[in-house]
């Protein structure tokens, strides 16, 4: 296979928008926690605000920012390539977005056989 495989990539929106919040509140990063109500979007903090756990996943950076996930998360989600999109909406409480009118969404593609087996991911055949 030719090139890197991202578990996380950002639309152009999304870029846009991570590089207003950057311009606005300096390094930001982002978490995915799948809890209930706002944990299911993915949240964006400024870096210094949010203590990124122990055993939480670092996926990548979108828009020069760390994107991490909660292992249990990880664990639904490691099948799949994670696309951080910008759609109309009110933002998570306490996500950076919050009061623009827009929120992150978080899309997915599951990882070709071929994707997979570079990863190391087993089980995606039936």
């Amino acid at each position: 296979m030719d090139g890197e495989i991202l578990r996380v990539m950002a639309t152009p929106a999304a870029l846009d928008l991570i590089a207003t919040l950057r311009t606005e509140y300096g390094p930001v990063l982002f978490h995915q926690s799948g809890g209930c109500c706002d944990g299911s979007s993915p949240m964006c903090y400024p870096q210094g605000d949010y203590i990124v756990g122990d055993e939480d996943v670092l996926l990548g950076t979108i828009g020069e920012s760390p994107f991490y996930m909660s292992p249990s998360q990880y664990e639904y989600w490691k099948h799949t390539q994670l696309i951080i999109d910008v759609v109309p909406g009110k933002g998570g409480m306490f996500s950076l977005e919050n009061g623009r009118g827009v929120r992150f969404l978080t899309r997915s593609r599951l990882f070709t056989d071929e994707e997979a087996a570079a990863l190391h991911l087993t089980g995606l055949s039936a």
